[in-house]
């Protein structure tokens, strides 16, 4: 070996000791629990304080909360008794119960005069069950709307709400149900 490598290997080795030195000076005096007082002697931490140690241990052995609580079982409230009606009154009929409201029912997309109304930039399959519902399937529904009809049936959209005016459904109906196709396009361009 050369003597250069030599010296540049006892450097470095002996830049790699001062390093780790430093480390270990430095992880020492940020300890965060330091033993002062009789060192070496296999001082207890309990030691210093051991009227503190009693007290803990008071504590430590007094019942919980959950134990000092006495258990109390759960009865059900017993239920009353029906009493007997007179027998001069007469026992009135039970009310029969009303009949349930019945569910409007969305009009299939694919019905006899029903338009495409997913053509219309802005709705898309949830909106034509929704529109169905409201008995809304044709492009001359929609091209017919005034303010009016927009704000009702607006309200009803829920999450979809704004999409008429700010899609410009009814210009867009409009095109449609006169079967303006080209003009559609230029305007709105292709789906």
């Amino acid at each position: 070996m050369s003597p250069q490598y030599l010296q540049a290997g006892v450097l470095i080795g002996l830049g790699i000791i001062l390093v780790l030195l430093a480390i270990w000076l430095f992880a020492r005096a940020n300890r965060k629990t330091t033993i002062t007082g009789n060192e070496g002697q296999g001082q207890d931490v309990l030691d210093e304080g051991a009227t503190a140690a009693k007290r803990n241990q008071a504590l430590i052995d007094a019942p919980g909360a959950m134990d000092a609580a006495p258990e109390v079982p759960v009865t059900p409230e017993p239920t009353p008794a029906p009493t007997p009606a007179p027998a001069s009154a007469p026992v009135p009929a039970p009310a029969p119960a009303p009949a349930p409201a019945p569910t409007p029912t969305p009009a299939p997309a694919a019905a006899v005069g029903a338009d495409d109304l997913r053509k219309i930039k802005g709705v898309g399959p949830k909106l034509v069950t929704l529109l169905a519902e409201q008995g809304v399937t044709t492009f001359a529904q929609v091209a017919a709307w005034n303010d009016a009809d927009v704000e009702r049936v607006d309200a009803t959209l829920g999450r979809f709400a704004g999409r008429i005016t700010r899609d410009q459904w009814v210009d867009q109906a409009k095109l449609l149900s006169a079967g303006e196709e080209t003009a559609f396009s230029s305007k709105f361009g292709n789906k």
